[in-house]
């Protein structure tokens, strides 16, 4: 019983912006009902499929329901509009004024649901010379700063995250504000129409520390120039690590730890400001003495000392770290079809309502009858659907 828990939620969005905004509301309670187009949204078909759902598409969308509905048709529509009306939240990320040309645009939304939360998930709002663009992920990283972040400092190529970073930060942006809004109505009885651009998302996420060289109009600088501190990778004489320190206390702990005290009074390094001005210098001496060591050694001197430190860690290692164990931080689940399947476990964790990971990702349309047969539907009126290829029974 999570803390969603008779929420209802309506998600019309593909890829990944929308779904993992409404698969985070699904873990924390709510009945979220994917609506997709007959063939099924594009996530379906990237990726090696087990049991046909490929891993993307099963971390995206755990715990829905899905309904495949043809909605250029007349029934099709009927029963979008009978979901809207019972929903509590409408999710969607098509480009600007589509949902308008389908007829279900938040004017005429509101008009049938008027305390609905609305959700418009775009990659560039609804005004610019790119509102009407399409829009993928490096398209945001390249013009949100995130390539410039990521530059390798030796040859200051711009450089991508590998990861589709700008799409799980607008979901987990939408799913915050879904739940001021809904806040909002609890107080008030007002739904209201929540707009998140891919863009704003991103600057908003990188903004505190990465903009740092642009947040003064009078003082600006390069911040590139600084954020070169940020690469704490370390090979030691068997593989790899990080370590950092800040304070005081922690550059005199890693000093003790590599066995360089004569390091502790350097003016160069003797103050949070002073090793901030000589990172460079600080990073190739720390890179020295730490390829001295085994790995496991200088982890224990480090520990020690009280410094930050982990090893780094390979994605097929992770699962077996001693703290995403200790932790659960990843959930196994056996699912009939799938075998084992592992999961990020959901990161918030309630007290009182705890969220979980409540099902598998549903197959294309694998809900679909039983979900007219909560509206109303007789069995003749959903094998008519069938027989006119306006619906697809999973």
């Amino acid at each position: 019983m999570g803390p969603l828990n008779g929420l209802k939620a309506v998600d019309l969005t593909s890829m990944v912006s929308g779904p993992v905004a409404a698969m985070m509301l699904a873990d924390q309670g709510a009945e979220v009902i994917k609506v997709e187009p007959l063939h099924g949204e594009q996530m379906r078909f990237l990726g090696p499929p087990v049991n046909g759902l490929p891993p993307t598409f099963f971390s995206c969308n755990r715990g829905k329901q899905s309904i495949a509905l043809d909605l250029k048709s007349e029934p099709g529509q009927a029963v979008l509009w009978q979901l809207i009306e019972e929903a509590d939240v409408l999710l969607q990320n098509f480009r600007p004024g589509a949902m308008e040309r389908m007829g279900f645009g938040e004017a005429v939304v509101r008009t049938r649901n008027e305390d609905i939360i609305y959700v418009s998930i775009s990659g560039f709002g609804e005004t610019g010379p790119y509102a009407d663009q399409r829009v993928y992920d490096p398209v945001i990283q390249a013009l949100s700063g995130a390539t410039d972040i990521q530059a390798n400092r030796q040859t200051h190529a711009p450089e991508m995250f590998r990861v589709i970073i700008a799409d799980k930060v607008a979901s987990l942006t939408a799913a915050q504000a879904i739940s001021s809004a809904l806040y909002h109505r609890a107080r008030t009885g007002e739904g209201q129409h929540i707009k998140l651009s891919m863009l704003d998302a991103m600057l908003a996420f990188f903004w505190p520390e990465g903009m740092g060289g642009i947040t003064y109009a009078d003082n600006e600088y390069d911040p590139s120039q600084t954020s070169g501190s940020m690469d704490l990778i370390y090979p030691t004489k068997d593989g790899f690590i990080t370590a950092g320190v800040i304070s005081d206390k922690e550059w005199v702990g890693m000093c003790r730890a590599l066995e360089r005290e004569d390091l502790i009074e350097d003016e160069r390094f003797a103050t949070a400001r002073a090793r901030l001005q000589n990172a460079q210098a600080r990073k190739e001496i720390t890179l020295e003495e730490i390829a001295k060591w085994p790995t496991a050694a200088i982890l224990a001197r480090l520990n020690g000392h009280d410094v930050p430190n982990a090893p780094l860690l390979r994605r097929t290692d992770l699962l077996d770290n001693e703290q995403i164990v200790a932790g659960e931080s990843v959930q196994r689940t056996e699912y009939e079809g799938f075998g084992e399947v592992r999961q990020a476990r959901p990161a918030a964790r309630f007290s009182k309502t705890p969220s979980e990971i409540r099902g598998p990702a549903p197959k294309l349309g694998e809900q679909s009858t039983e979900i007219l047969r909560r509206l109303g539907y007789s069995e003749e009126q959903v094998q008519e659907m069938i027989d006119a290829g306006v619906l697809i029974d999973g």
